[in-house]
């Protein structure tokens, strides 16, 4: 989880979803051989565009493989309050009420995007309504406020309109991927004027950024990883800190170079295993 198979490097004033269909190209046949399990695809309201719909079902049936989509709908000039309007007139809305003056209300539309979607998994849109008579300090408001959002799906049927909105949630998690690459690997300046260059050290950094991760992965949450907060991952900076970054010295004993580390130090045990897991694989190939 949070691997990094392609990097685009673009002008600022581009837009996040023009020419995303052409990375999509390169990168969903590299997921595609990372896992047998279905792939999700999902993106944020920036990327809500029907190219970008279309290349990833043109990729899972050039695949063959089981590829869904989530994406964050864009309401762009969408009239938010007649909807609401229509929503509050209609009998049969079933609301949800959050708190004193919250509630809320799910919905869902058939889409008809051409390309988008199989006749067993059709293009679907999941709404949700929430409406505010009362804003979260206890003022009652002069006018209800509404909030409207949406998410484009192709997952099947069987993922009920809450699954779909948990699934996108975790999106979030992608986010701190992004502020890993930028703070942890200290790339929130790149170092030259020159694209090519720029791009050359982005793909070195990708790099880096796969194989702190494989370690954290492989090191920092076992059973004998130091004494932290349980999670399925650590930082980039985290592993840094507990496995690259290590007070040692080499120590040249009866002929052999020797690496003595801190008695008091806590990650050796895990630092031991990675090593002694790489040193295999390392004579494997020199030899």
């Amino acid at each position: 989880m949070g691997y990094c198979l392609e990097l685009a490097l673009r002008p600022g004033v581009q837009h996040s979803a023009l020419e995303t269909e052409l990375n999509l190209e390169r990168v969903l046949p590299m997921a595609a051989k990372l896992t047998p399990l279905p792939l999700l695809f999902r993106a944020d309201s920036g990327l809500c565009s029907l190219k970008i719909m279309q290349e990833v079902c043109n990729q899972a049936a050039a695949l063959s493989r089981e590829i869904a989509l989530i994406i964050k709908w864009n309401p762009r000039q969408t009239p938010v309050e007649a909807i609401a309007a229509e929503r509050v007139a209609d009998t049969n809305t079933i609301w949800c009420h959050l708190r004193e003056g919250k509630r809320m209300c799910m919905w869902t539309q058939q889409l008809k995007l051409k390309g988008v979607g199989t006749q067993a998994n059709p293009a679907r849109r999941v709404m949700r309504l929430i409406e505010r008579t009362i804003d979260r300090h206890g003022n009652p408001l002069l006018l209800p406020d509404y909030e409207l959002e949406g998410w484009t799906t192709t997952l099947p049927q069987k993922f009920t309109m809450q699954n779909v909105i948990d699934l996108y949630k975790d999106h979030a998690t992608h986010e701190q991927f992004h502020s890993e690459f930028k703070t942890d690997m200290d790339l929130e300046r790149l170092p030259s004027g020159k694209f090519d260059t720029n791009f050359l050290v982005c793909a070195m950094a990708a790099v880096a950024m796969n194989i702190l991760r494989l370690i954290g992965q492989n090191a920092l949450v076992g059973k004998d990883a130091p004494v932290r907060h349980k999670a399925k991952r650590r930082r980039m900076k985290t592993v840094m800190q507990e496995i690259m970054f290590k007070a040692g010295r080499m120590i040249k004993h009866a002929g052999r170079w020797v690496l003595g580390l801190g008695a008091n130090d806590s990650a050796h045990t895990v630092f031991e295993r990675l090593y002694r897991q790489l040193t295999p694989a390392r004579q494997t190939s020199t030899a």
